[in-house]
């Protein structure tokens, strides 16, 4: 979030690739170690950035200044991870089910199925400049930097129930890990079952 002429604007970002805990480098580096890629969930999708992608957005939400505002950047369609695992294994010269196994492990508490980008109250956007749309989002509390200086002095504690609680009254629509919001995952550590019979292994 950048304090922009006394008030507020945000940015969403989606996957940004090549960052930490970007899923790229992952992928890569299970690779070199001949396996498995590791997918949370089969039908898991998400949005993907670069990182000067996303570092011209916060620039431009900053510059931009519109109070209360969210920019998000067009990122086209969601990408399906296990077509990314895929792609990458075929252009390292694999082929999964022969020379590289793919592991799903389960959703984690929390984990989205699918990226969402911006809240039903959040859905009216607007362009505003090349690929940025801009949609308005609730007010915040007018006690915002109070309640967020209350959070910095629970986390100093290490008081995780008041931490969620404090999260959740100036987010009203944040889920805590592992709530309703979790999705079921998937039975941990199931190999997908399509290995040939001829393996090249």
């Amino acid at each position: 979030m950048a304090r922009a002429k006394g008030g507020y604007v945000s940015v969403r970002f989606g996957n940004v690739l090549g960052s930490r805990g970007s899923v790229i480098p992952l992928f890569h580096d299970q690779i070199r170690r001949g396996g498995p890629l590791t997918i949370t969930h089969e039908e898991m999708t998400r949005y993907f950035m670069t990182i000067p992608e996303a570092a011209q957005l916060v620039l431009q939400a900053g510059m931009l200044g519109q109070n209360g505002k969210v920019f998000v950047l067009d990122m086209g369609e969601p990408v399906r991870i296990v077509d990314l695992a895929t792609d990458m294994a075929r252009l390292s010269g694999l082929q999964l089910g022969y020379d590289i196994d793919l592991l799903y492990t389960g959703m984690r508490p929390g984990e989205k199925l699918h990226e969402e980008l911006l809240t039903e109250e959040e859905e009216e956007t607007r362009v505003v400049r090349n690929r940025i749309a801009a949609a308005r989002s609730p007010a915040p509390p007018r006690d915002l930097e109070e309640r967020i200086a209350e959070l910095d002095r629970l986390a100093e504690a290490g008081d995780r129930a008041a931490i969620l609680e404090g999260i959740r009254k100036i987010v009203p629509t944040y889920a805590v890990p592992g709530g309703e919001s979790a999705q079921p995952p998937r039975d941990e550590g199931e190999v997908i079952p399509f290995r040939a019979t001829g393996s090249r292994r």
